[in-house]
């Protein structure tokens, strides 16, 4: 038996943010998600320079010690060309990224992680967190002097204790291996997901979209519809029999690279212009993102980068086209939500262009949210996507048998 990944990277910018700083990579043998810090001007080249050192652990099989030395030497060099780019230039003083790696080798995986970006495990029905978070406050849970509940909601809770960069000194990083077996499912992704989208609904949803690629852009969904106040970024990425999977799909052979890594030098802000000599130029390379490879952009999100009044006056048609158009596929989605203490279905996405909303609540089912389980609860709170009246209508149906 052979086994390989059937994998989705996903990222998108969020609600707030004006620019990009995480970065991911998903390849056949190698998962990446990386999250900059450092401001506007410093965290997607921190993020890119740790994608593209490590994206070149993809090109071979290797063994589980070697594996794991192979994932040690990769971070080492992040590290130290993430300081060096500091050092050469003051504005990007602070610079640094998380990091969270998965590098699988044969049948077992190694993996490399600092930071508080996260990788989650659903085996068998059961979904494990395996990273612990470098935070203050997850110290504090860890000492005993803060319950996880209460970590939650901590006010200082992306306060890192750990990154890559930022200081000269090697800095520890968490490195382990584990056997892995198919049908294990591989959840990797940065704190703007975690933070916005509640675990029951991460495990709910990696358990009922079976494919990686529409999984993920659910999941970015999910953050979106809860405010997506940081840039979003997953990969959802599954270990099969390869062997068994010939004839059908069978996983992909073509990398994935999305995020700030993914920009071409050129078409990106001017810090990533100093950059583009660096390894984040030569991950852009490994592979062209496609439309279809790249993140469903939600309506509110096209229309916010498309303004007219930030670009010149010669692309307003084409701007006012691409908003009605943008308006039609809204009109064609629906989600399940609370309204008034009620479940119910809408018509549209849950977003708005300046005073015009672009859902409106097409059936109210009289089913009180008090009385689901609070799973249910959560999911229906952040609202849960569906892609036709039907779809939103089973989705109650399964949220009252739960009940």
């Amino acid at each position: 038996m052979f086994l390989g990944l059937n994998f989705a990277a996903r990222s998108d910018v969020g609600l707030v943010r004006s620019n990009n700083q995480d970065s991911a990579y998903a390849g056949p043998h190698l998962l990446v998600v990386a999250d900059g810090m450092g401001g506007a001007a410093g965290g997607d080249i921190a993020s890119s320079i740790a994608v593209g050192t490590l994206v070149g652990l993809d090109g071979e099989a290797l063994g589980p010690e070697k594996a794991l030395d192979a994932l040690k030497e990769a971070i080492a060099l992040a590290h130290t060309q993430i300081v060096e780019r500091a050092h050469n230039d003051p504005e990007l003083s602070g610079l640094g990224t998380t990091v969270t790696a998965i590098l699988r080798a044969g049948n077992a995986i190694a993996m490399a992680h600092i930071g508080d970006s996260r990788a989650y495990l659903l085996r068998d029905g059961i979904f494990d967190q395996i990273t612990t978070d470098h935070t203050f406050v997850q110290h504090l849970v860890d000492t005993g002097r803060l319950s996880a509940a209460d970590a939650e909601h901590h006010p200082k809770r992306s306060m890192l204790l750990r990154v890559l960069g930022d200081v000269d000194a090697d800095v520890p990083v968490d490195i382990s291996a584990r056997e892995t077996k198919v049908g294990d499912r591989w959840l990797l992704c940065t704190d703007g997901l975690s933070a916005v989208v509640a675990r029951a609904t991460l495990a709910k949803t990696l358990e009922a979209t079976a494919d990686p690629a529409e999984c993920a852009d659910r999941l970015v969904a999910l953050a979106l519809a809860g405010g997506a106040p940081d840039n979003v970024t997953c990969i959802v990425a599954d270990v099969v029999d390869v062997d068994r999977a010939k004839g059908n799909a069978g996983p992909p052979d073509v990398a994935q690279i999305v995020g700030s890594a993914a920009a071409a030098p050129n078409d990106a802000t001017a810090a990533r212009e100093r950059a583009k000599d660096s390894p984040a130029a030569r991950a852009a390379a490994v592979t062209e993102t496609t439309p279809e490879e790249a993140p469903r952009r939600r309506v509110v999100q096209a229309w916010e980068r498309l303004r007219p009044w930030s670009l010149p006056a010669a692309g307003l048609v084409v701007v006012i086209a691409a908003g009605f158009g943008a308006y039609a596929w809204t009109q064609n989605q629906y989600y399940v939500a609370e309204h008034d203490g009620d479940v119910s279905i809408y018509r549209g996405i849950p977003q708005a262009l300046g005073p015009f909303d672009l859902s409106s609540l097409v059936k109210d089912t009289g089913i009180k949210l008090s009385d689901l389980q609070p799973a249910e609860q959560d999911r229906i709170r952040s609202t849960i996507q569906a892609g036709s009246l039907a779809a939103a209508l089973k989705v109650v149906d399964d949220a009252v048998g739960t009940h």
